[in-house]
């Protein structure tokens, strides 16, 4: 059974975990150890979090030396009715998995794109964000394909019969993809670790703690549009293992209104 934390019970317990200094990786051999050792210091388990009469609330930790992504929620896009991603993206614009005949079948095709607001993929793939059709689209620009897919691209033209914009395309409805975003994100403790490693066993010191509030609707939008929130497919025949709005773990604070210091 998960605790249930006041809010003042949990900022007391946070700051309890920071004076306590240095602290050795409760889970040896896991790439997440900095978040789940917290975890296992306040008692949850996979930021099971919960916060008596406040609300919902995440559990975000940060390694100050780290750049990787951090997932914001999973979305397929619209029209959902037609499954996008392993109905058409994958068979109409997917290429030979890597691993195909080996890890895989031999016929296995793969679909792993990750778009951001400001550049096309090497694949000819960018975001669209249309504010006045209250709409984030996925574009398809062949001429924006790199000769290295030039054989990709013809298998492309045989399948969908043109290099044509995607049709139809695959879109998130903005007040949708927001209400979803908010719901899971609307309040944050953002957790800054620092990490050293002595004799193969890593040591943890979490030093900074935000507040982060109001997960904000303009910023998520901008973010996108500039390149700090992606998205990220990555389907294979076999499994499409979701489509992903992904965000460095250091860009996280820009994307609420609120931030308080703990």
């Amino acid at each position: 059974m998960n605790p249930v934390y006041s809010k003042d019970e949990l900022i007391r317990k946070l700051i309890e975990i920071r004076d306590m200094g240095w602290i050795k990786n409760r889970r040896p051999g896991n790439a997440g150890g900095i978040g789940n050792t917290l975890e296992d210091l306040l008692g949850i388990s996979e930021n099971n979090l919960a916060v008596a009469n406040s609300g919902e609330w995440e559990l975000k930790t940060h390694s100050r030396d780290s750049t990787s992504l951090t997932t914001l929620l999973h979305s397929e896009p619209s029209p959902r009715n037609l499954r996008f991603v392993p109905s058409i993206l994958l068979p109409k614009y997917g290429w030979k998995h890597d691993r195909a005949g080996e890890l895989y079948p031999a016929d296995e095709m793969s679909f792993r794109q990750t778009l951001n607001g400001i550049s096309r993929t090497d694949r000819g793939f960018g975001i669209i964000v249309d504010r006045t059709e209250g709409k984030i689209s996925i574009s398809f620009d062949y001429k924006g394909v790199s000769p290295r897919h030039n054989e990709w691209l013809r298998s492309v033209e045989r399948r969908v019969g043109n290099l044509n914009e995607l049709d139809p395309q695959p879109y998130w409805g903005i007040d949708d993809l927001y209400h979803t975003a908010a719901t899971k994100l609307l309040n944050c403790f953002y957790i800054v670790a620092e990490r050293k490693e002595e004799s193969g066993t890593y040591y943890y010191l979490y030093k900074e703690i935000k507040i982060l509030r109001n997960f904000d609707r303009e910023k998520f939008l901008r973010g996108i549009e500039k390149g700090l929130v992606l998205i990220d497919f990555d389907a294979r025949s076999g499994h499409n293992h979701g489509t992903k709005f992904r965000v460095k773990e250091n860009m996280i604070p820009e994307l609420y209104a609120y931030t308080l210091d703990i």
